[in-house]
C-alpha cells in the first residue's frame, strides 16, 4: 500500500512539476480561444445587424421612389447608405436610383455626385460600368465631351461594350470629330445589330453623319 501511494505521490509531483512550467501558457491559449470565438461570434452578429439595417434602409428608399419620388428625400436616405453602410450592395444601388431621381430634378451636380461615389467605392464591376455609362451621359448634356469620352474610354465589361460605343458615337460627333463617330456607330452595331428598333436608330445617326459630310 505503501508503495502504491509513493508512485501515486511521484505522478502528483510530477504534475504539479509541469504544470507550473506550461500552466499558464495553457491557460492563456484557452483564454485567447475563448475570446476569439466569443469575438468571431460577435463580429458575425454585428455584420448580420449592418446588413439587416442596409436593407431596410433600402426598403425606405425604394417607398420613397414608389410614393412620391422626391428627388430630396430619396437623396437622403441614399446618403445615409452611402455613409453608413458604404460596403453593402444597398448602397451603390441606391446611389443609382438617387442619381436617376436628380437627373429627373434638373439636379445634375447631384447626379454626378452619386454616380463619382459609386465609381470611387463601389465593388460591383457592372454597377460600376453603368454608373460611367450614366456619368457620361449627363457630361455629354451638358456639352463637356471630352469628359463624356475619357470616361467612355475606360475599361468596362462586355455586355456593356454596344452602349458604351453608342454614347462615345454621340460625344464624338457632338465635338466635330465625325469620322471617329461613325467608327464608334459602327462597334454599337456589331454589338447590338440584333436589337431591332435600337439598330435603326443607330444607323439613322450614321445616316445623319453622312449627309453631314455632304
Amino acid at each position: 500500500m505503501s508503495t502504491y501511494n509513493f508512485e501515486e505521490q511521484e505522478k502528483i509531483e510530477g504534475l504539479k512539476a509541469w504544470w507550473s512550467v506550461y500552466g499558464s501558457t495553457i491557460l492563456l491559449a484557452a483564454a485567447v480561444f475563448t475570446a476569439a470565438l466569443a469575438g468571431n461570434r460577435l463580429w458575425d452578429y454585428y455584420k448580420r445587424e449592418q446588413a439587416q439595417q442596409a436593407a431596410d434602409l433600402y426598403t425606405v428608399l425604394q417607398q420613397q421612389v414608389e410614393k412620391s419620388n422626391d428627388a430630396v428625400k430619396i437623396k437622403d436616405a441614399a446618403s445615409l447608405l452611402t455613409e453608413g453602410f458604404s460596403g453593402s450592395g444597398y448602397a451603390s444601388r441606391a446611389a443609382l436610383i438617387a442619381a436617376r431621381a436628380s437627373v429627373e430634378a434638373g439636379d445634375a451636380q447631384s447626379a454626378k455626385d452619386m454616380l463619382q461615389w459609386i465609381l470611387d467605392h463601389a465593388d460591383e464591376s457592372e454597377i460600376k460600368d453603368l454608373a460611367r455609362l450614366r456619368l457620361a451621359g449627363i457630361w455629354l448634356d451638358e456639352n463637356q465631351y471630352d469628359q463624356a469620352i475619357a470616361l467612355l474610354n475606360e475599361r468596362h465589361g462586355a455586355p456593356f461594350t454596344g452602349l458604351y460605343a453608342d454614347l462615345r458615337g454621340d460625344a464624338l460627333a457632338a465635338s466635330g470629330k465625325t469620322s471617329e463617330a461613325r467608327s464608334a456607330y459602327q462597334q454599337a452595331l456589331d454589338h447590338l445589330g440584333g436589337q431591332g428598333a435600337y439598330q435603326n436608330i443607330i444607323e439613322m445617326k450614321m445616316d445623319a453623319l453622312r449627309e453631314y459630310q455632304q
